[in-house]
């Protein structure tokens, strides 16, 4: 039986859970992945080398690996005045808000965390950041092999 290689683009079903068992993903039915193009976090990608379709394999990734650490500088208080009118914030809403980096106005989410009276917190960290993670890895099959 063929086993995975570092360049191979494979078909993987994967879960990742958080510490509590929170599942952030779930691919039961498999996704396309070409290997070696940064796609999974390294760790994970090393985890498969060498593995057969239908194997399982569980791999632990630390937040400076996965979505890395929380940044308290990224959470931020803005008016309301700056959000759309038809937008009513709510904590726990994801919002897409346009900041400027380097002299370029990009838009990037945002996880409304508060609002006091017109005052609203957002987090512009990755929603995982922080958080370590688990990956239980079933490879479905090889698409194409190096």
């Amino acid at each position: 039986m063929s086993t995975i290689k570092e360049l191979d683009t494979i078909v993987l079903a994967y879960t990742g859970l958080l510490d509590n068992g929170e599942i952030f993903i779930d691919q039961p039915e498999g996704v396309t992945i070409p290997l070696g193009q940064n796609e999974l976090p390294p760790t994970v990608e090393n985890a498969l080398i060498g593995m057969a379709p239908g194997e399982t394999r569980t791999v632990k990734v630390a937040p400076e690996e996965g979505y890395g650490m929380r940044h308290k500088d990224l959470l931020q208080t803005i008016s309301r005045s700056k959000l759309p009118p038809s937008i009513t914030p709510k904590p726990g809403m994801i919002l897409g808000l346009n900041v400027v980096k380097d002299g370029v106005n990009i838009q990037v989410p945002a996880t409304v965390m508060a609002i006091e009276g017109e005052m609203v917190t957002v987090d512009y960290n990755h929603p995982l950041a922080g958080h370590n993670l688990t990956y239980k890895l079933r490879p479905l099959r090889i698409v194409s092999a190096v």
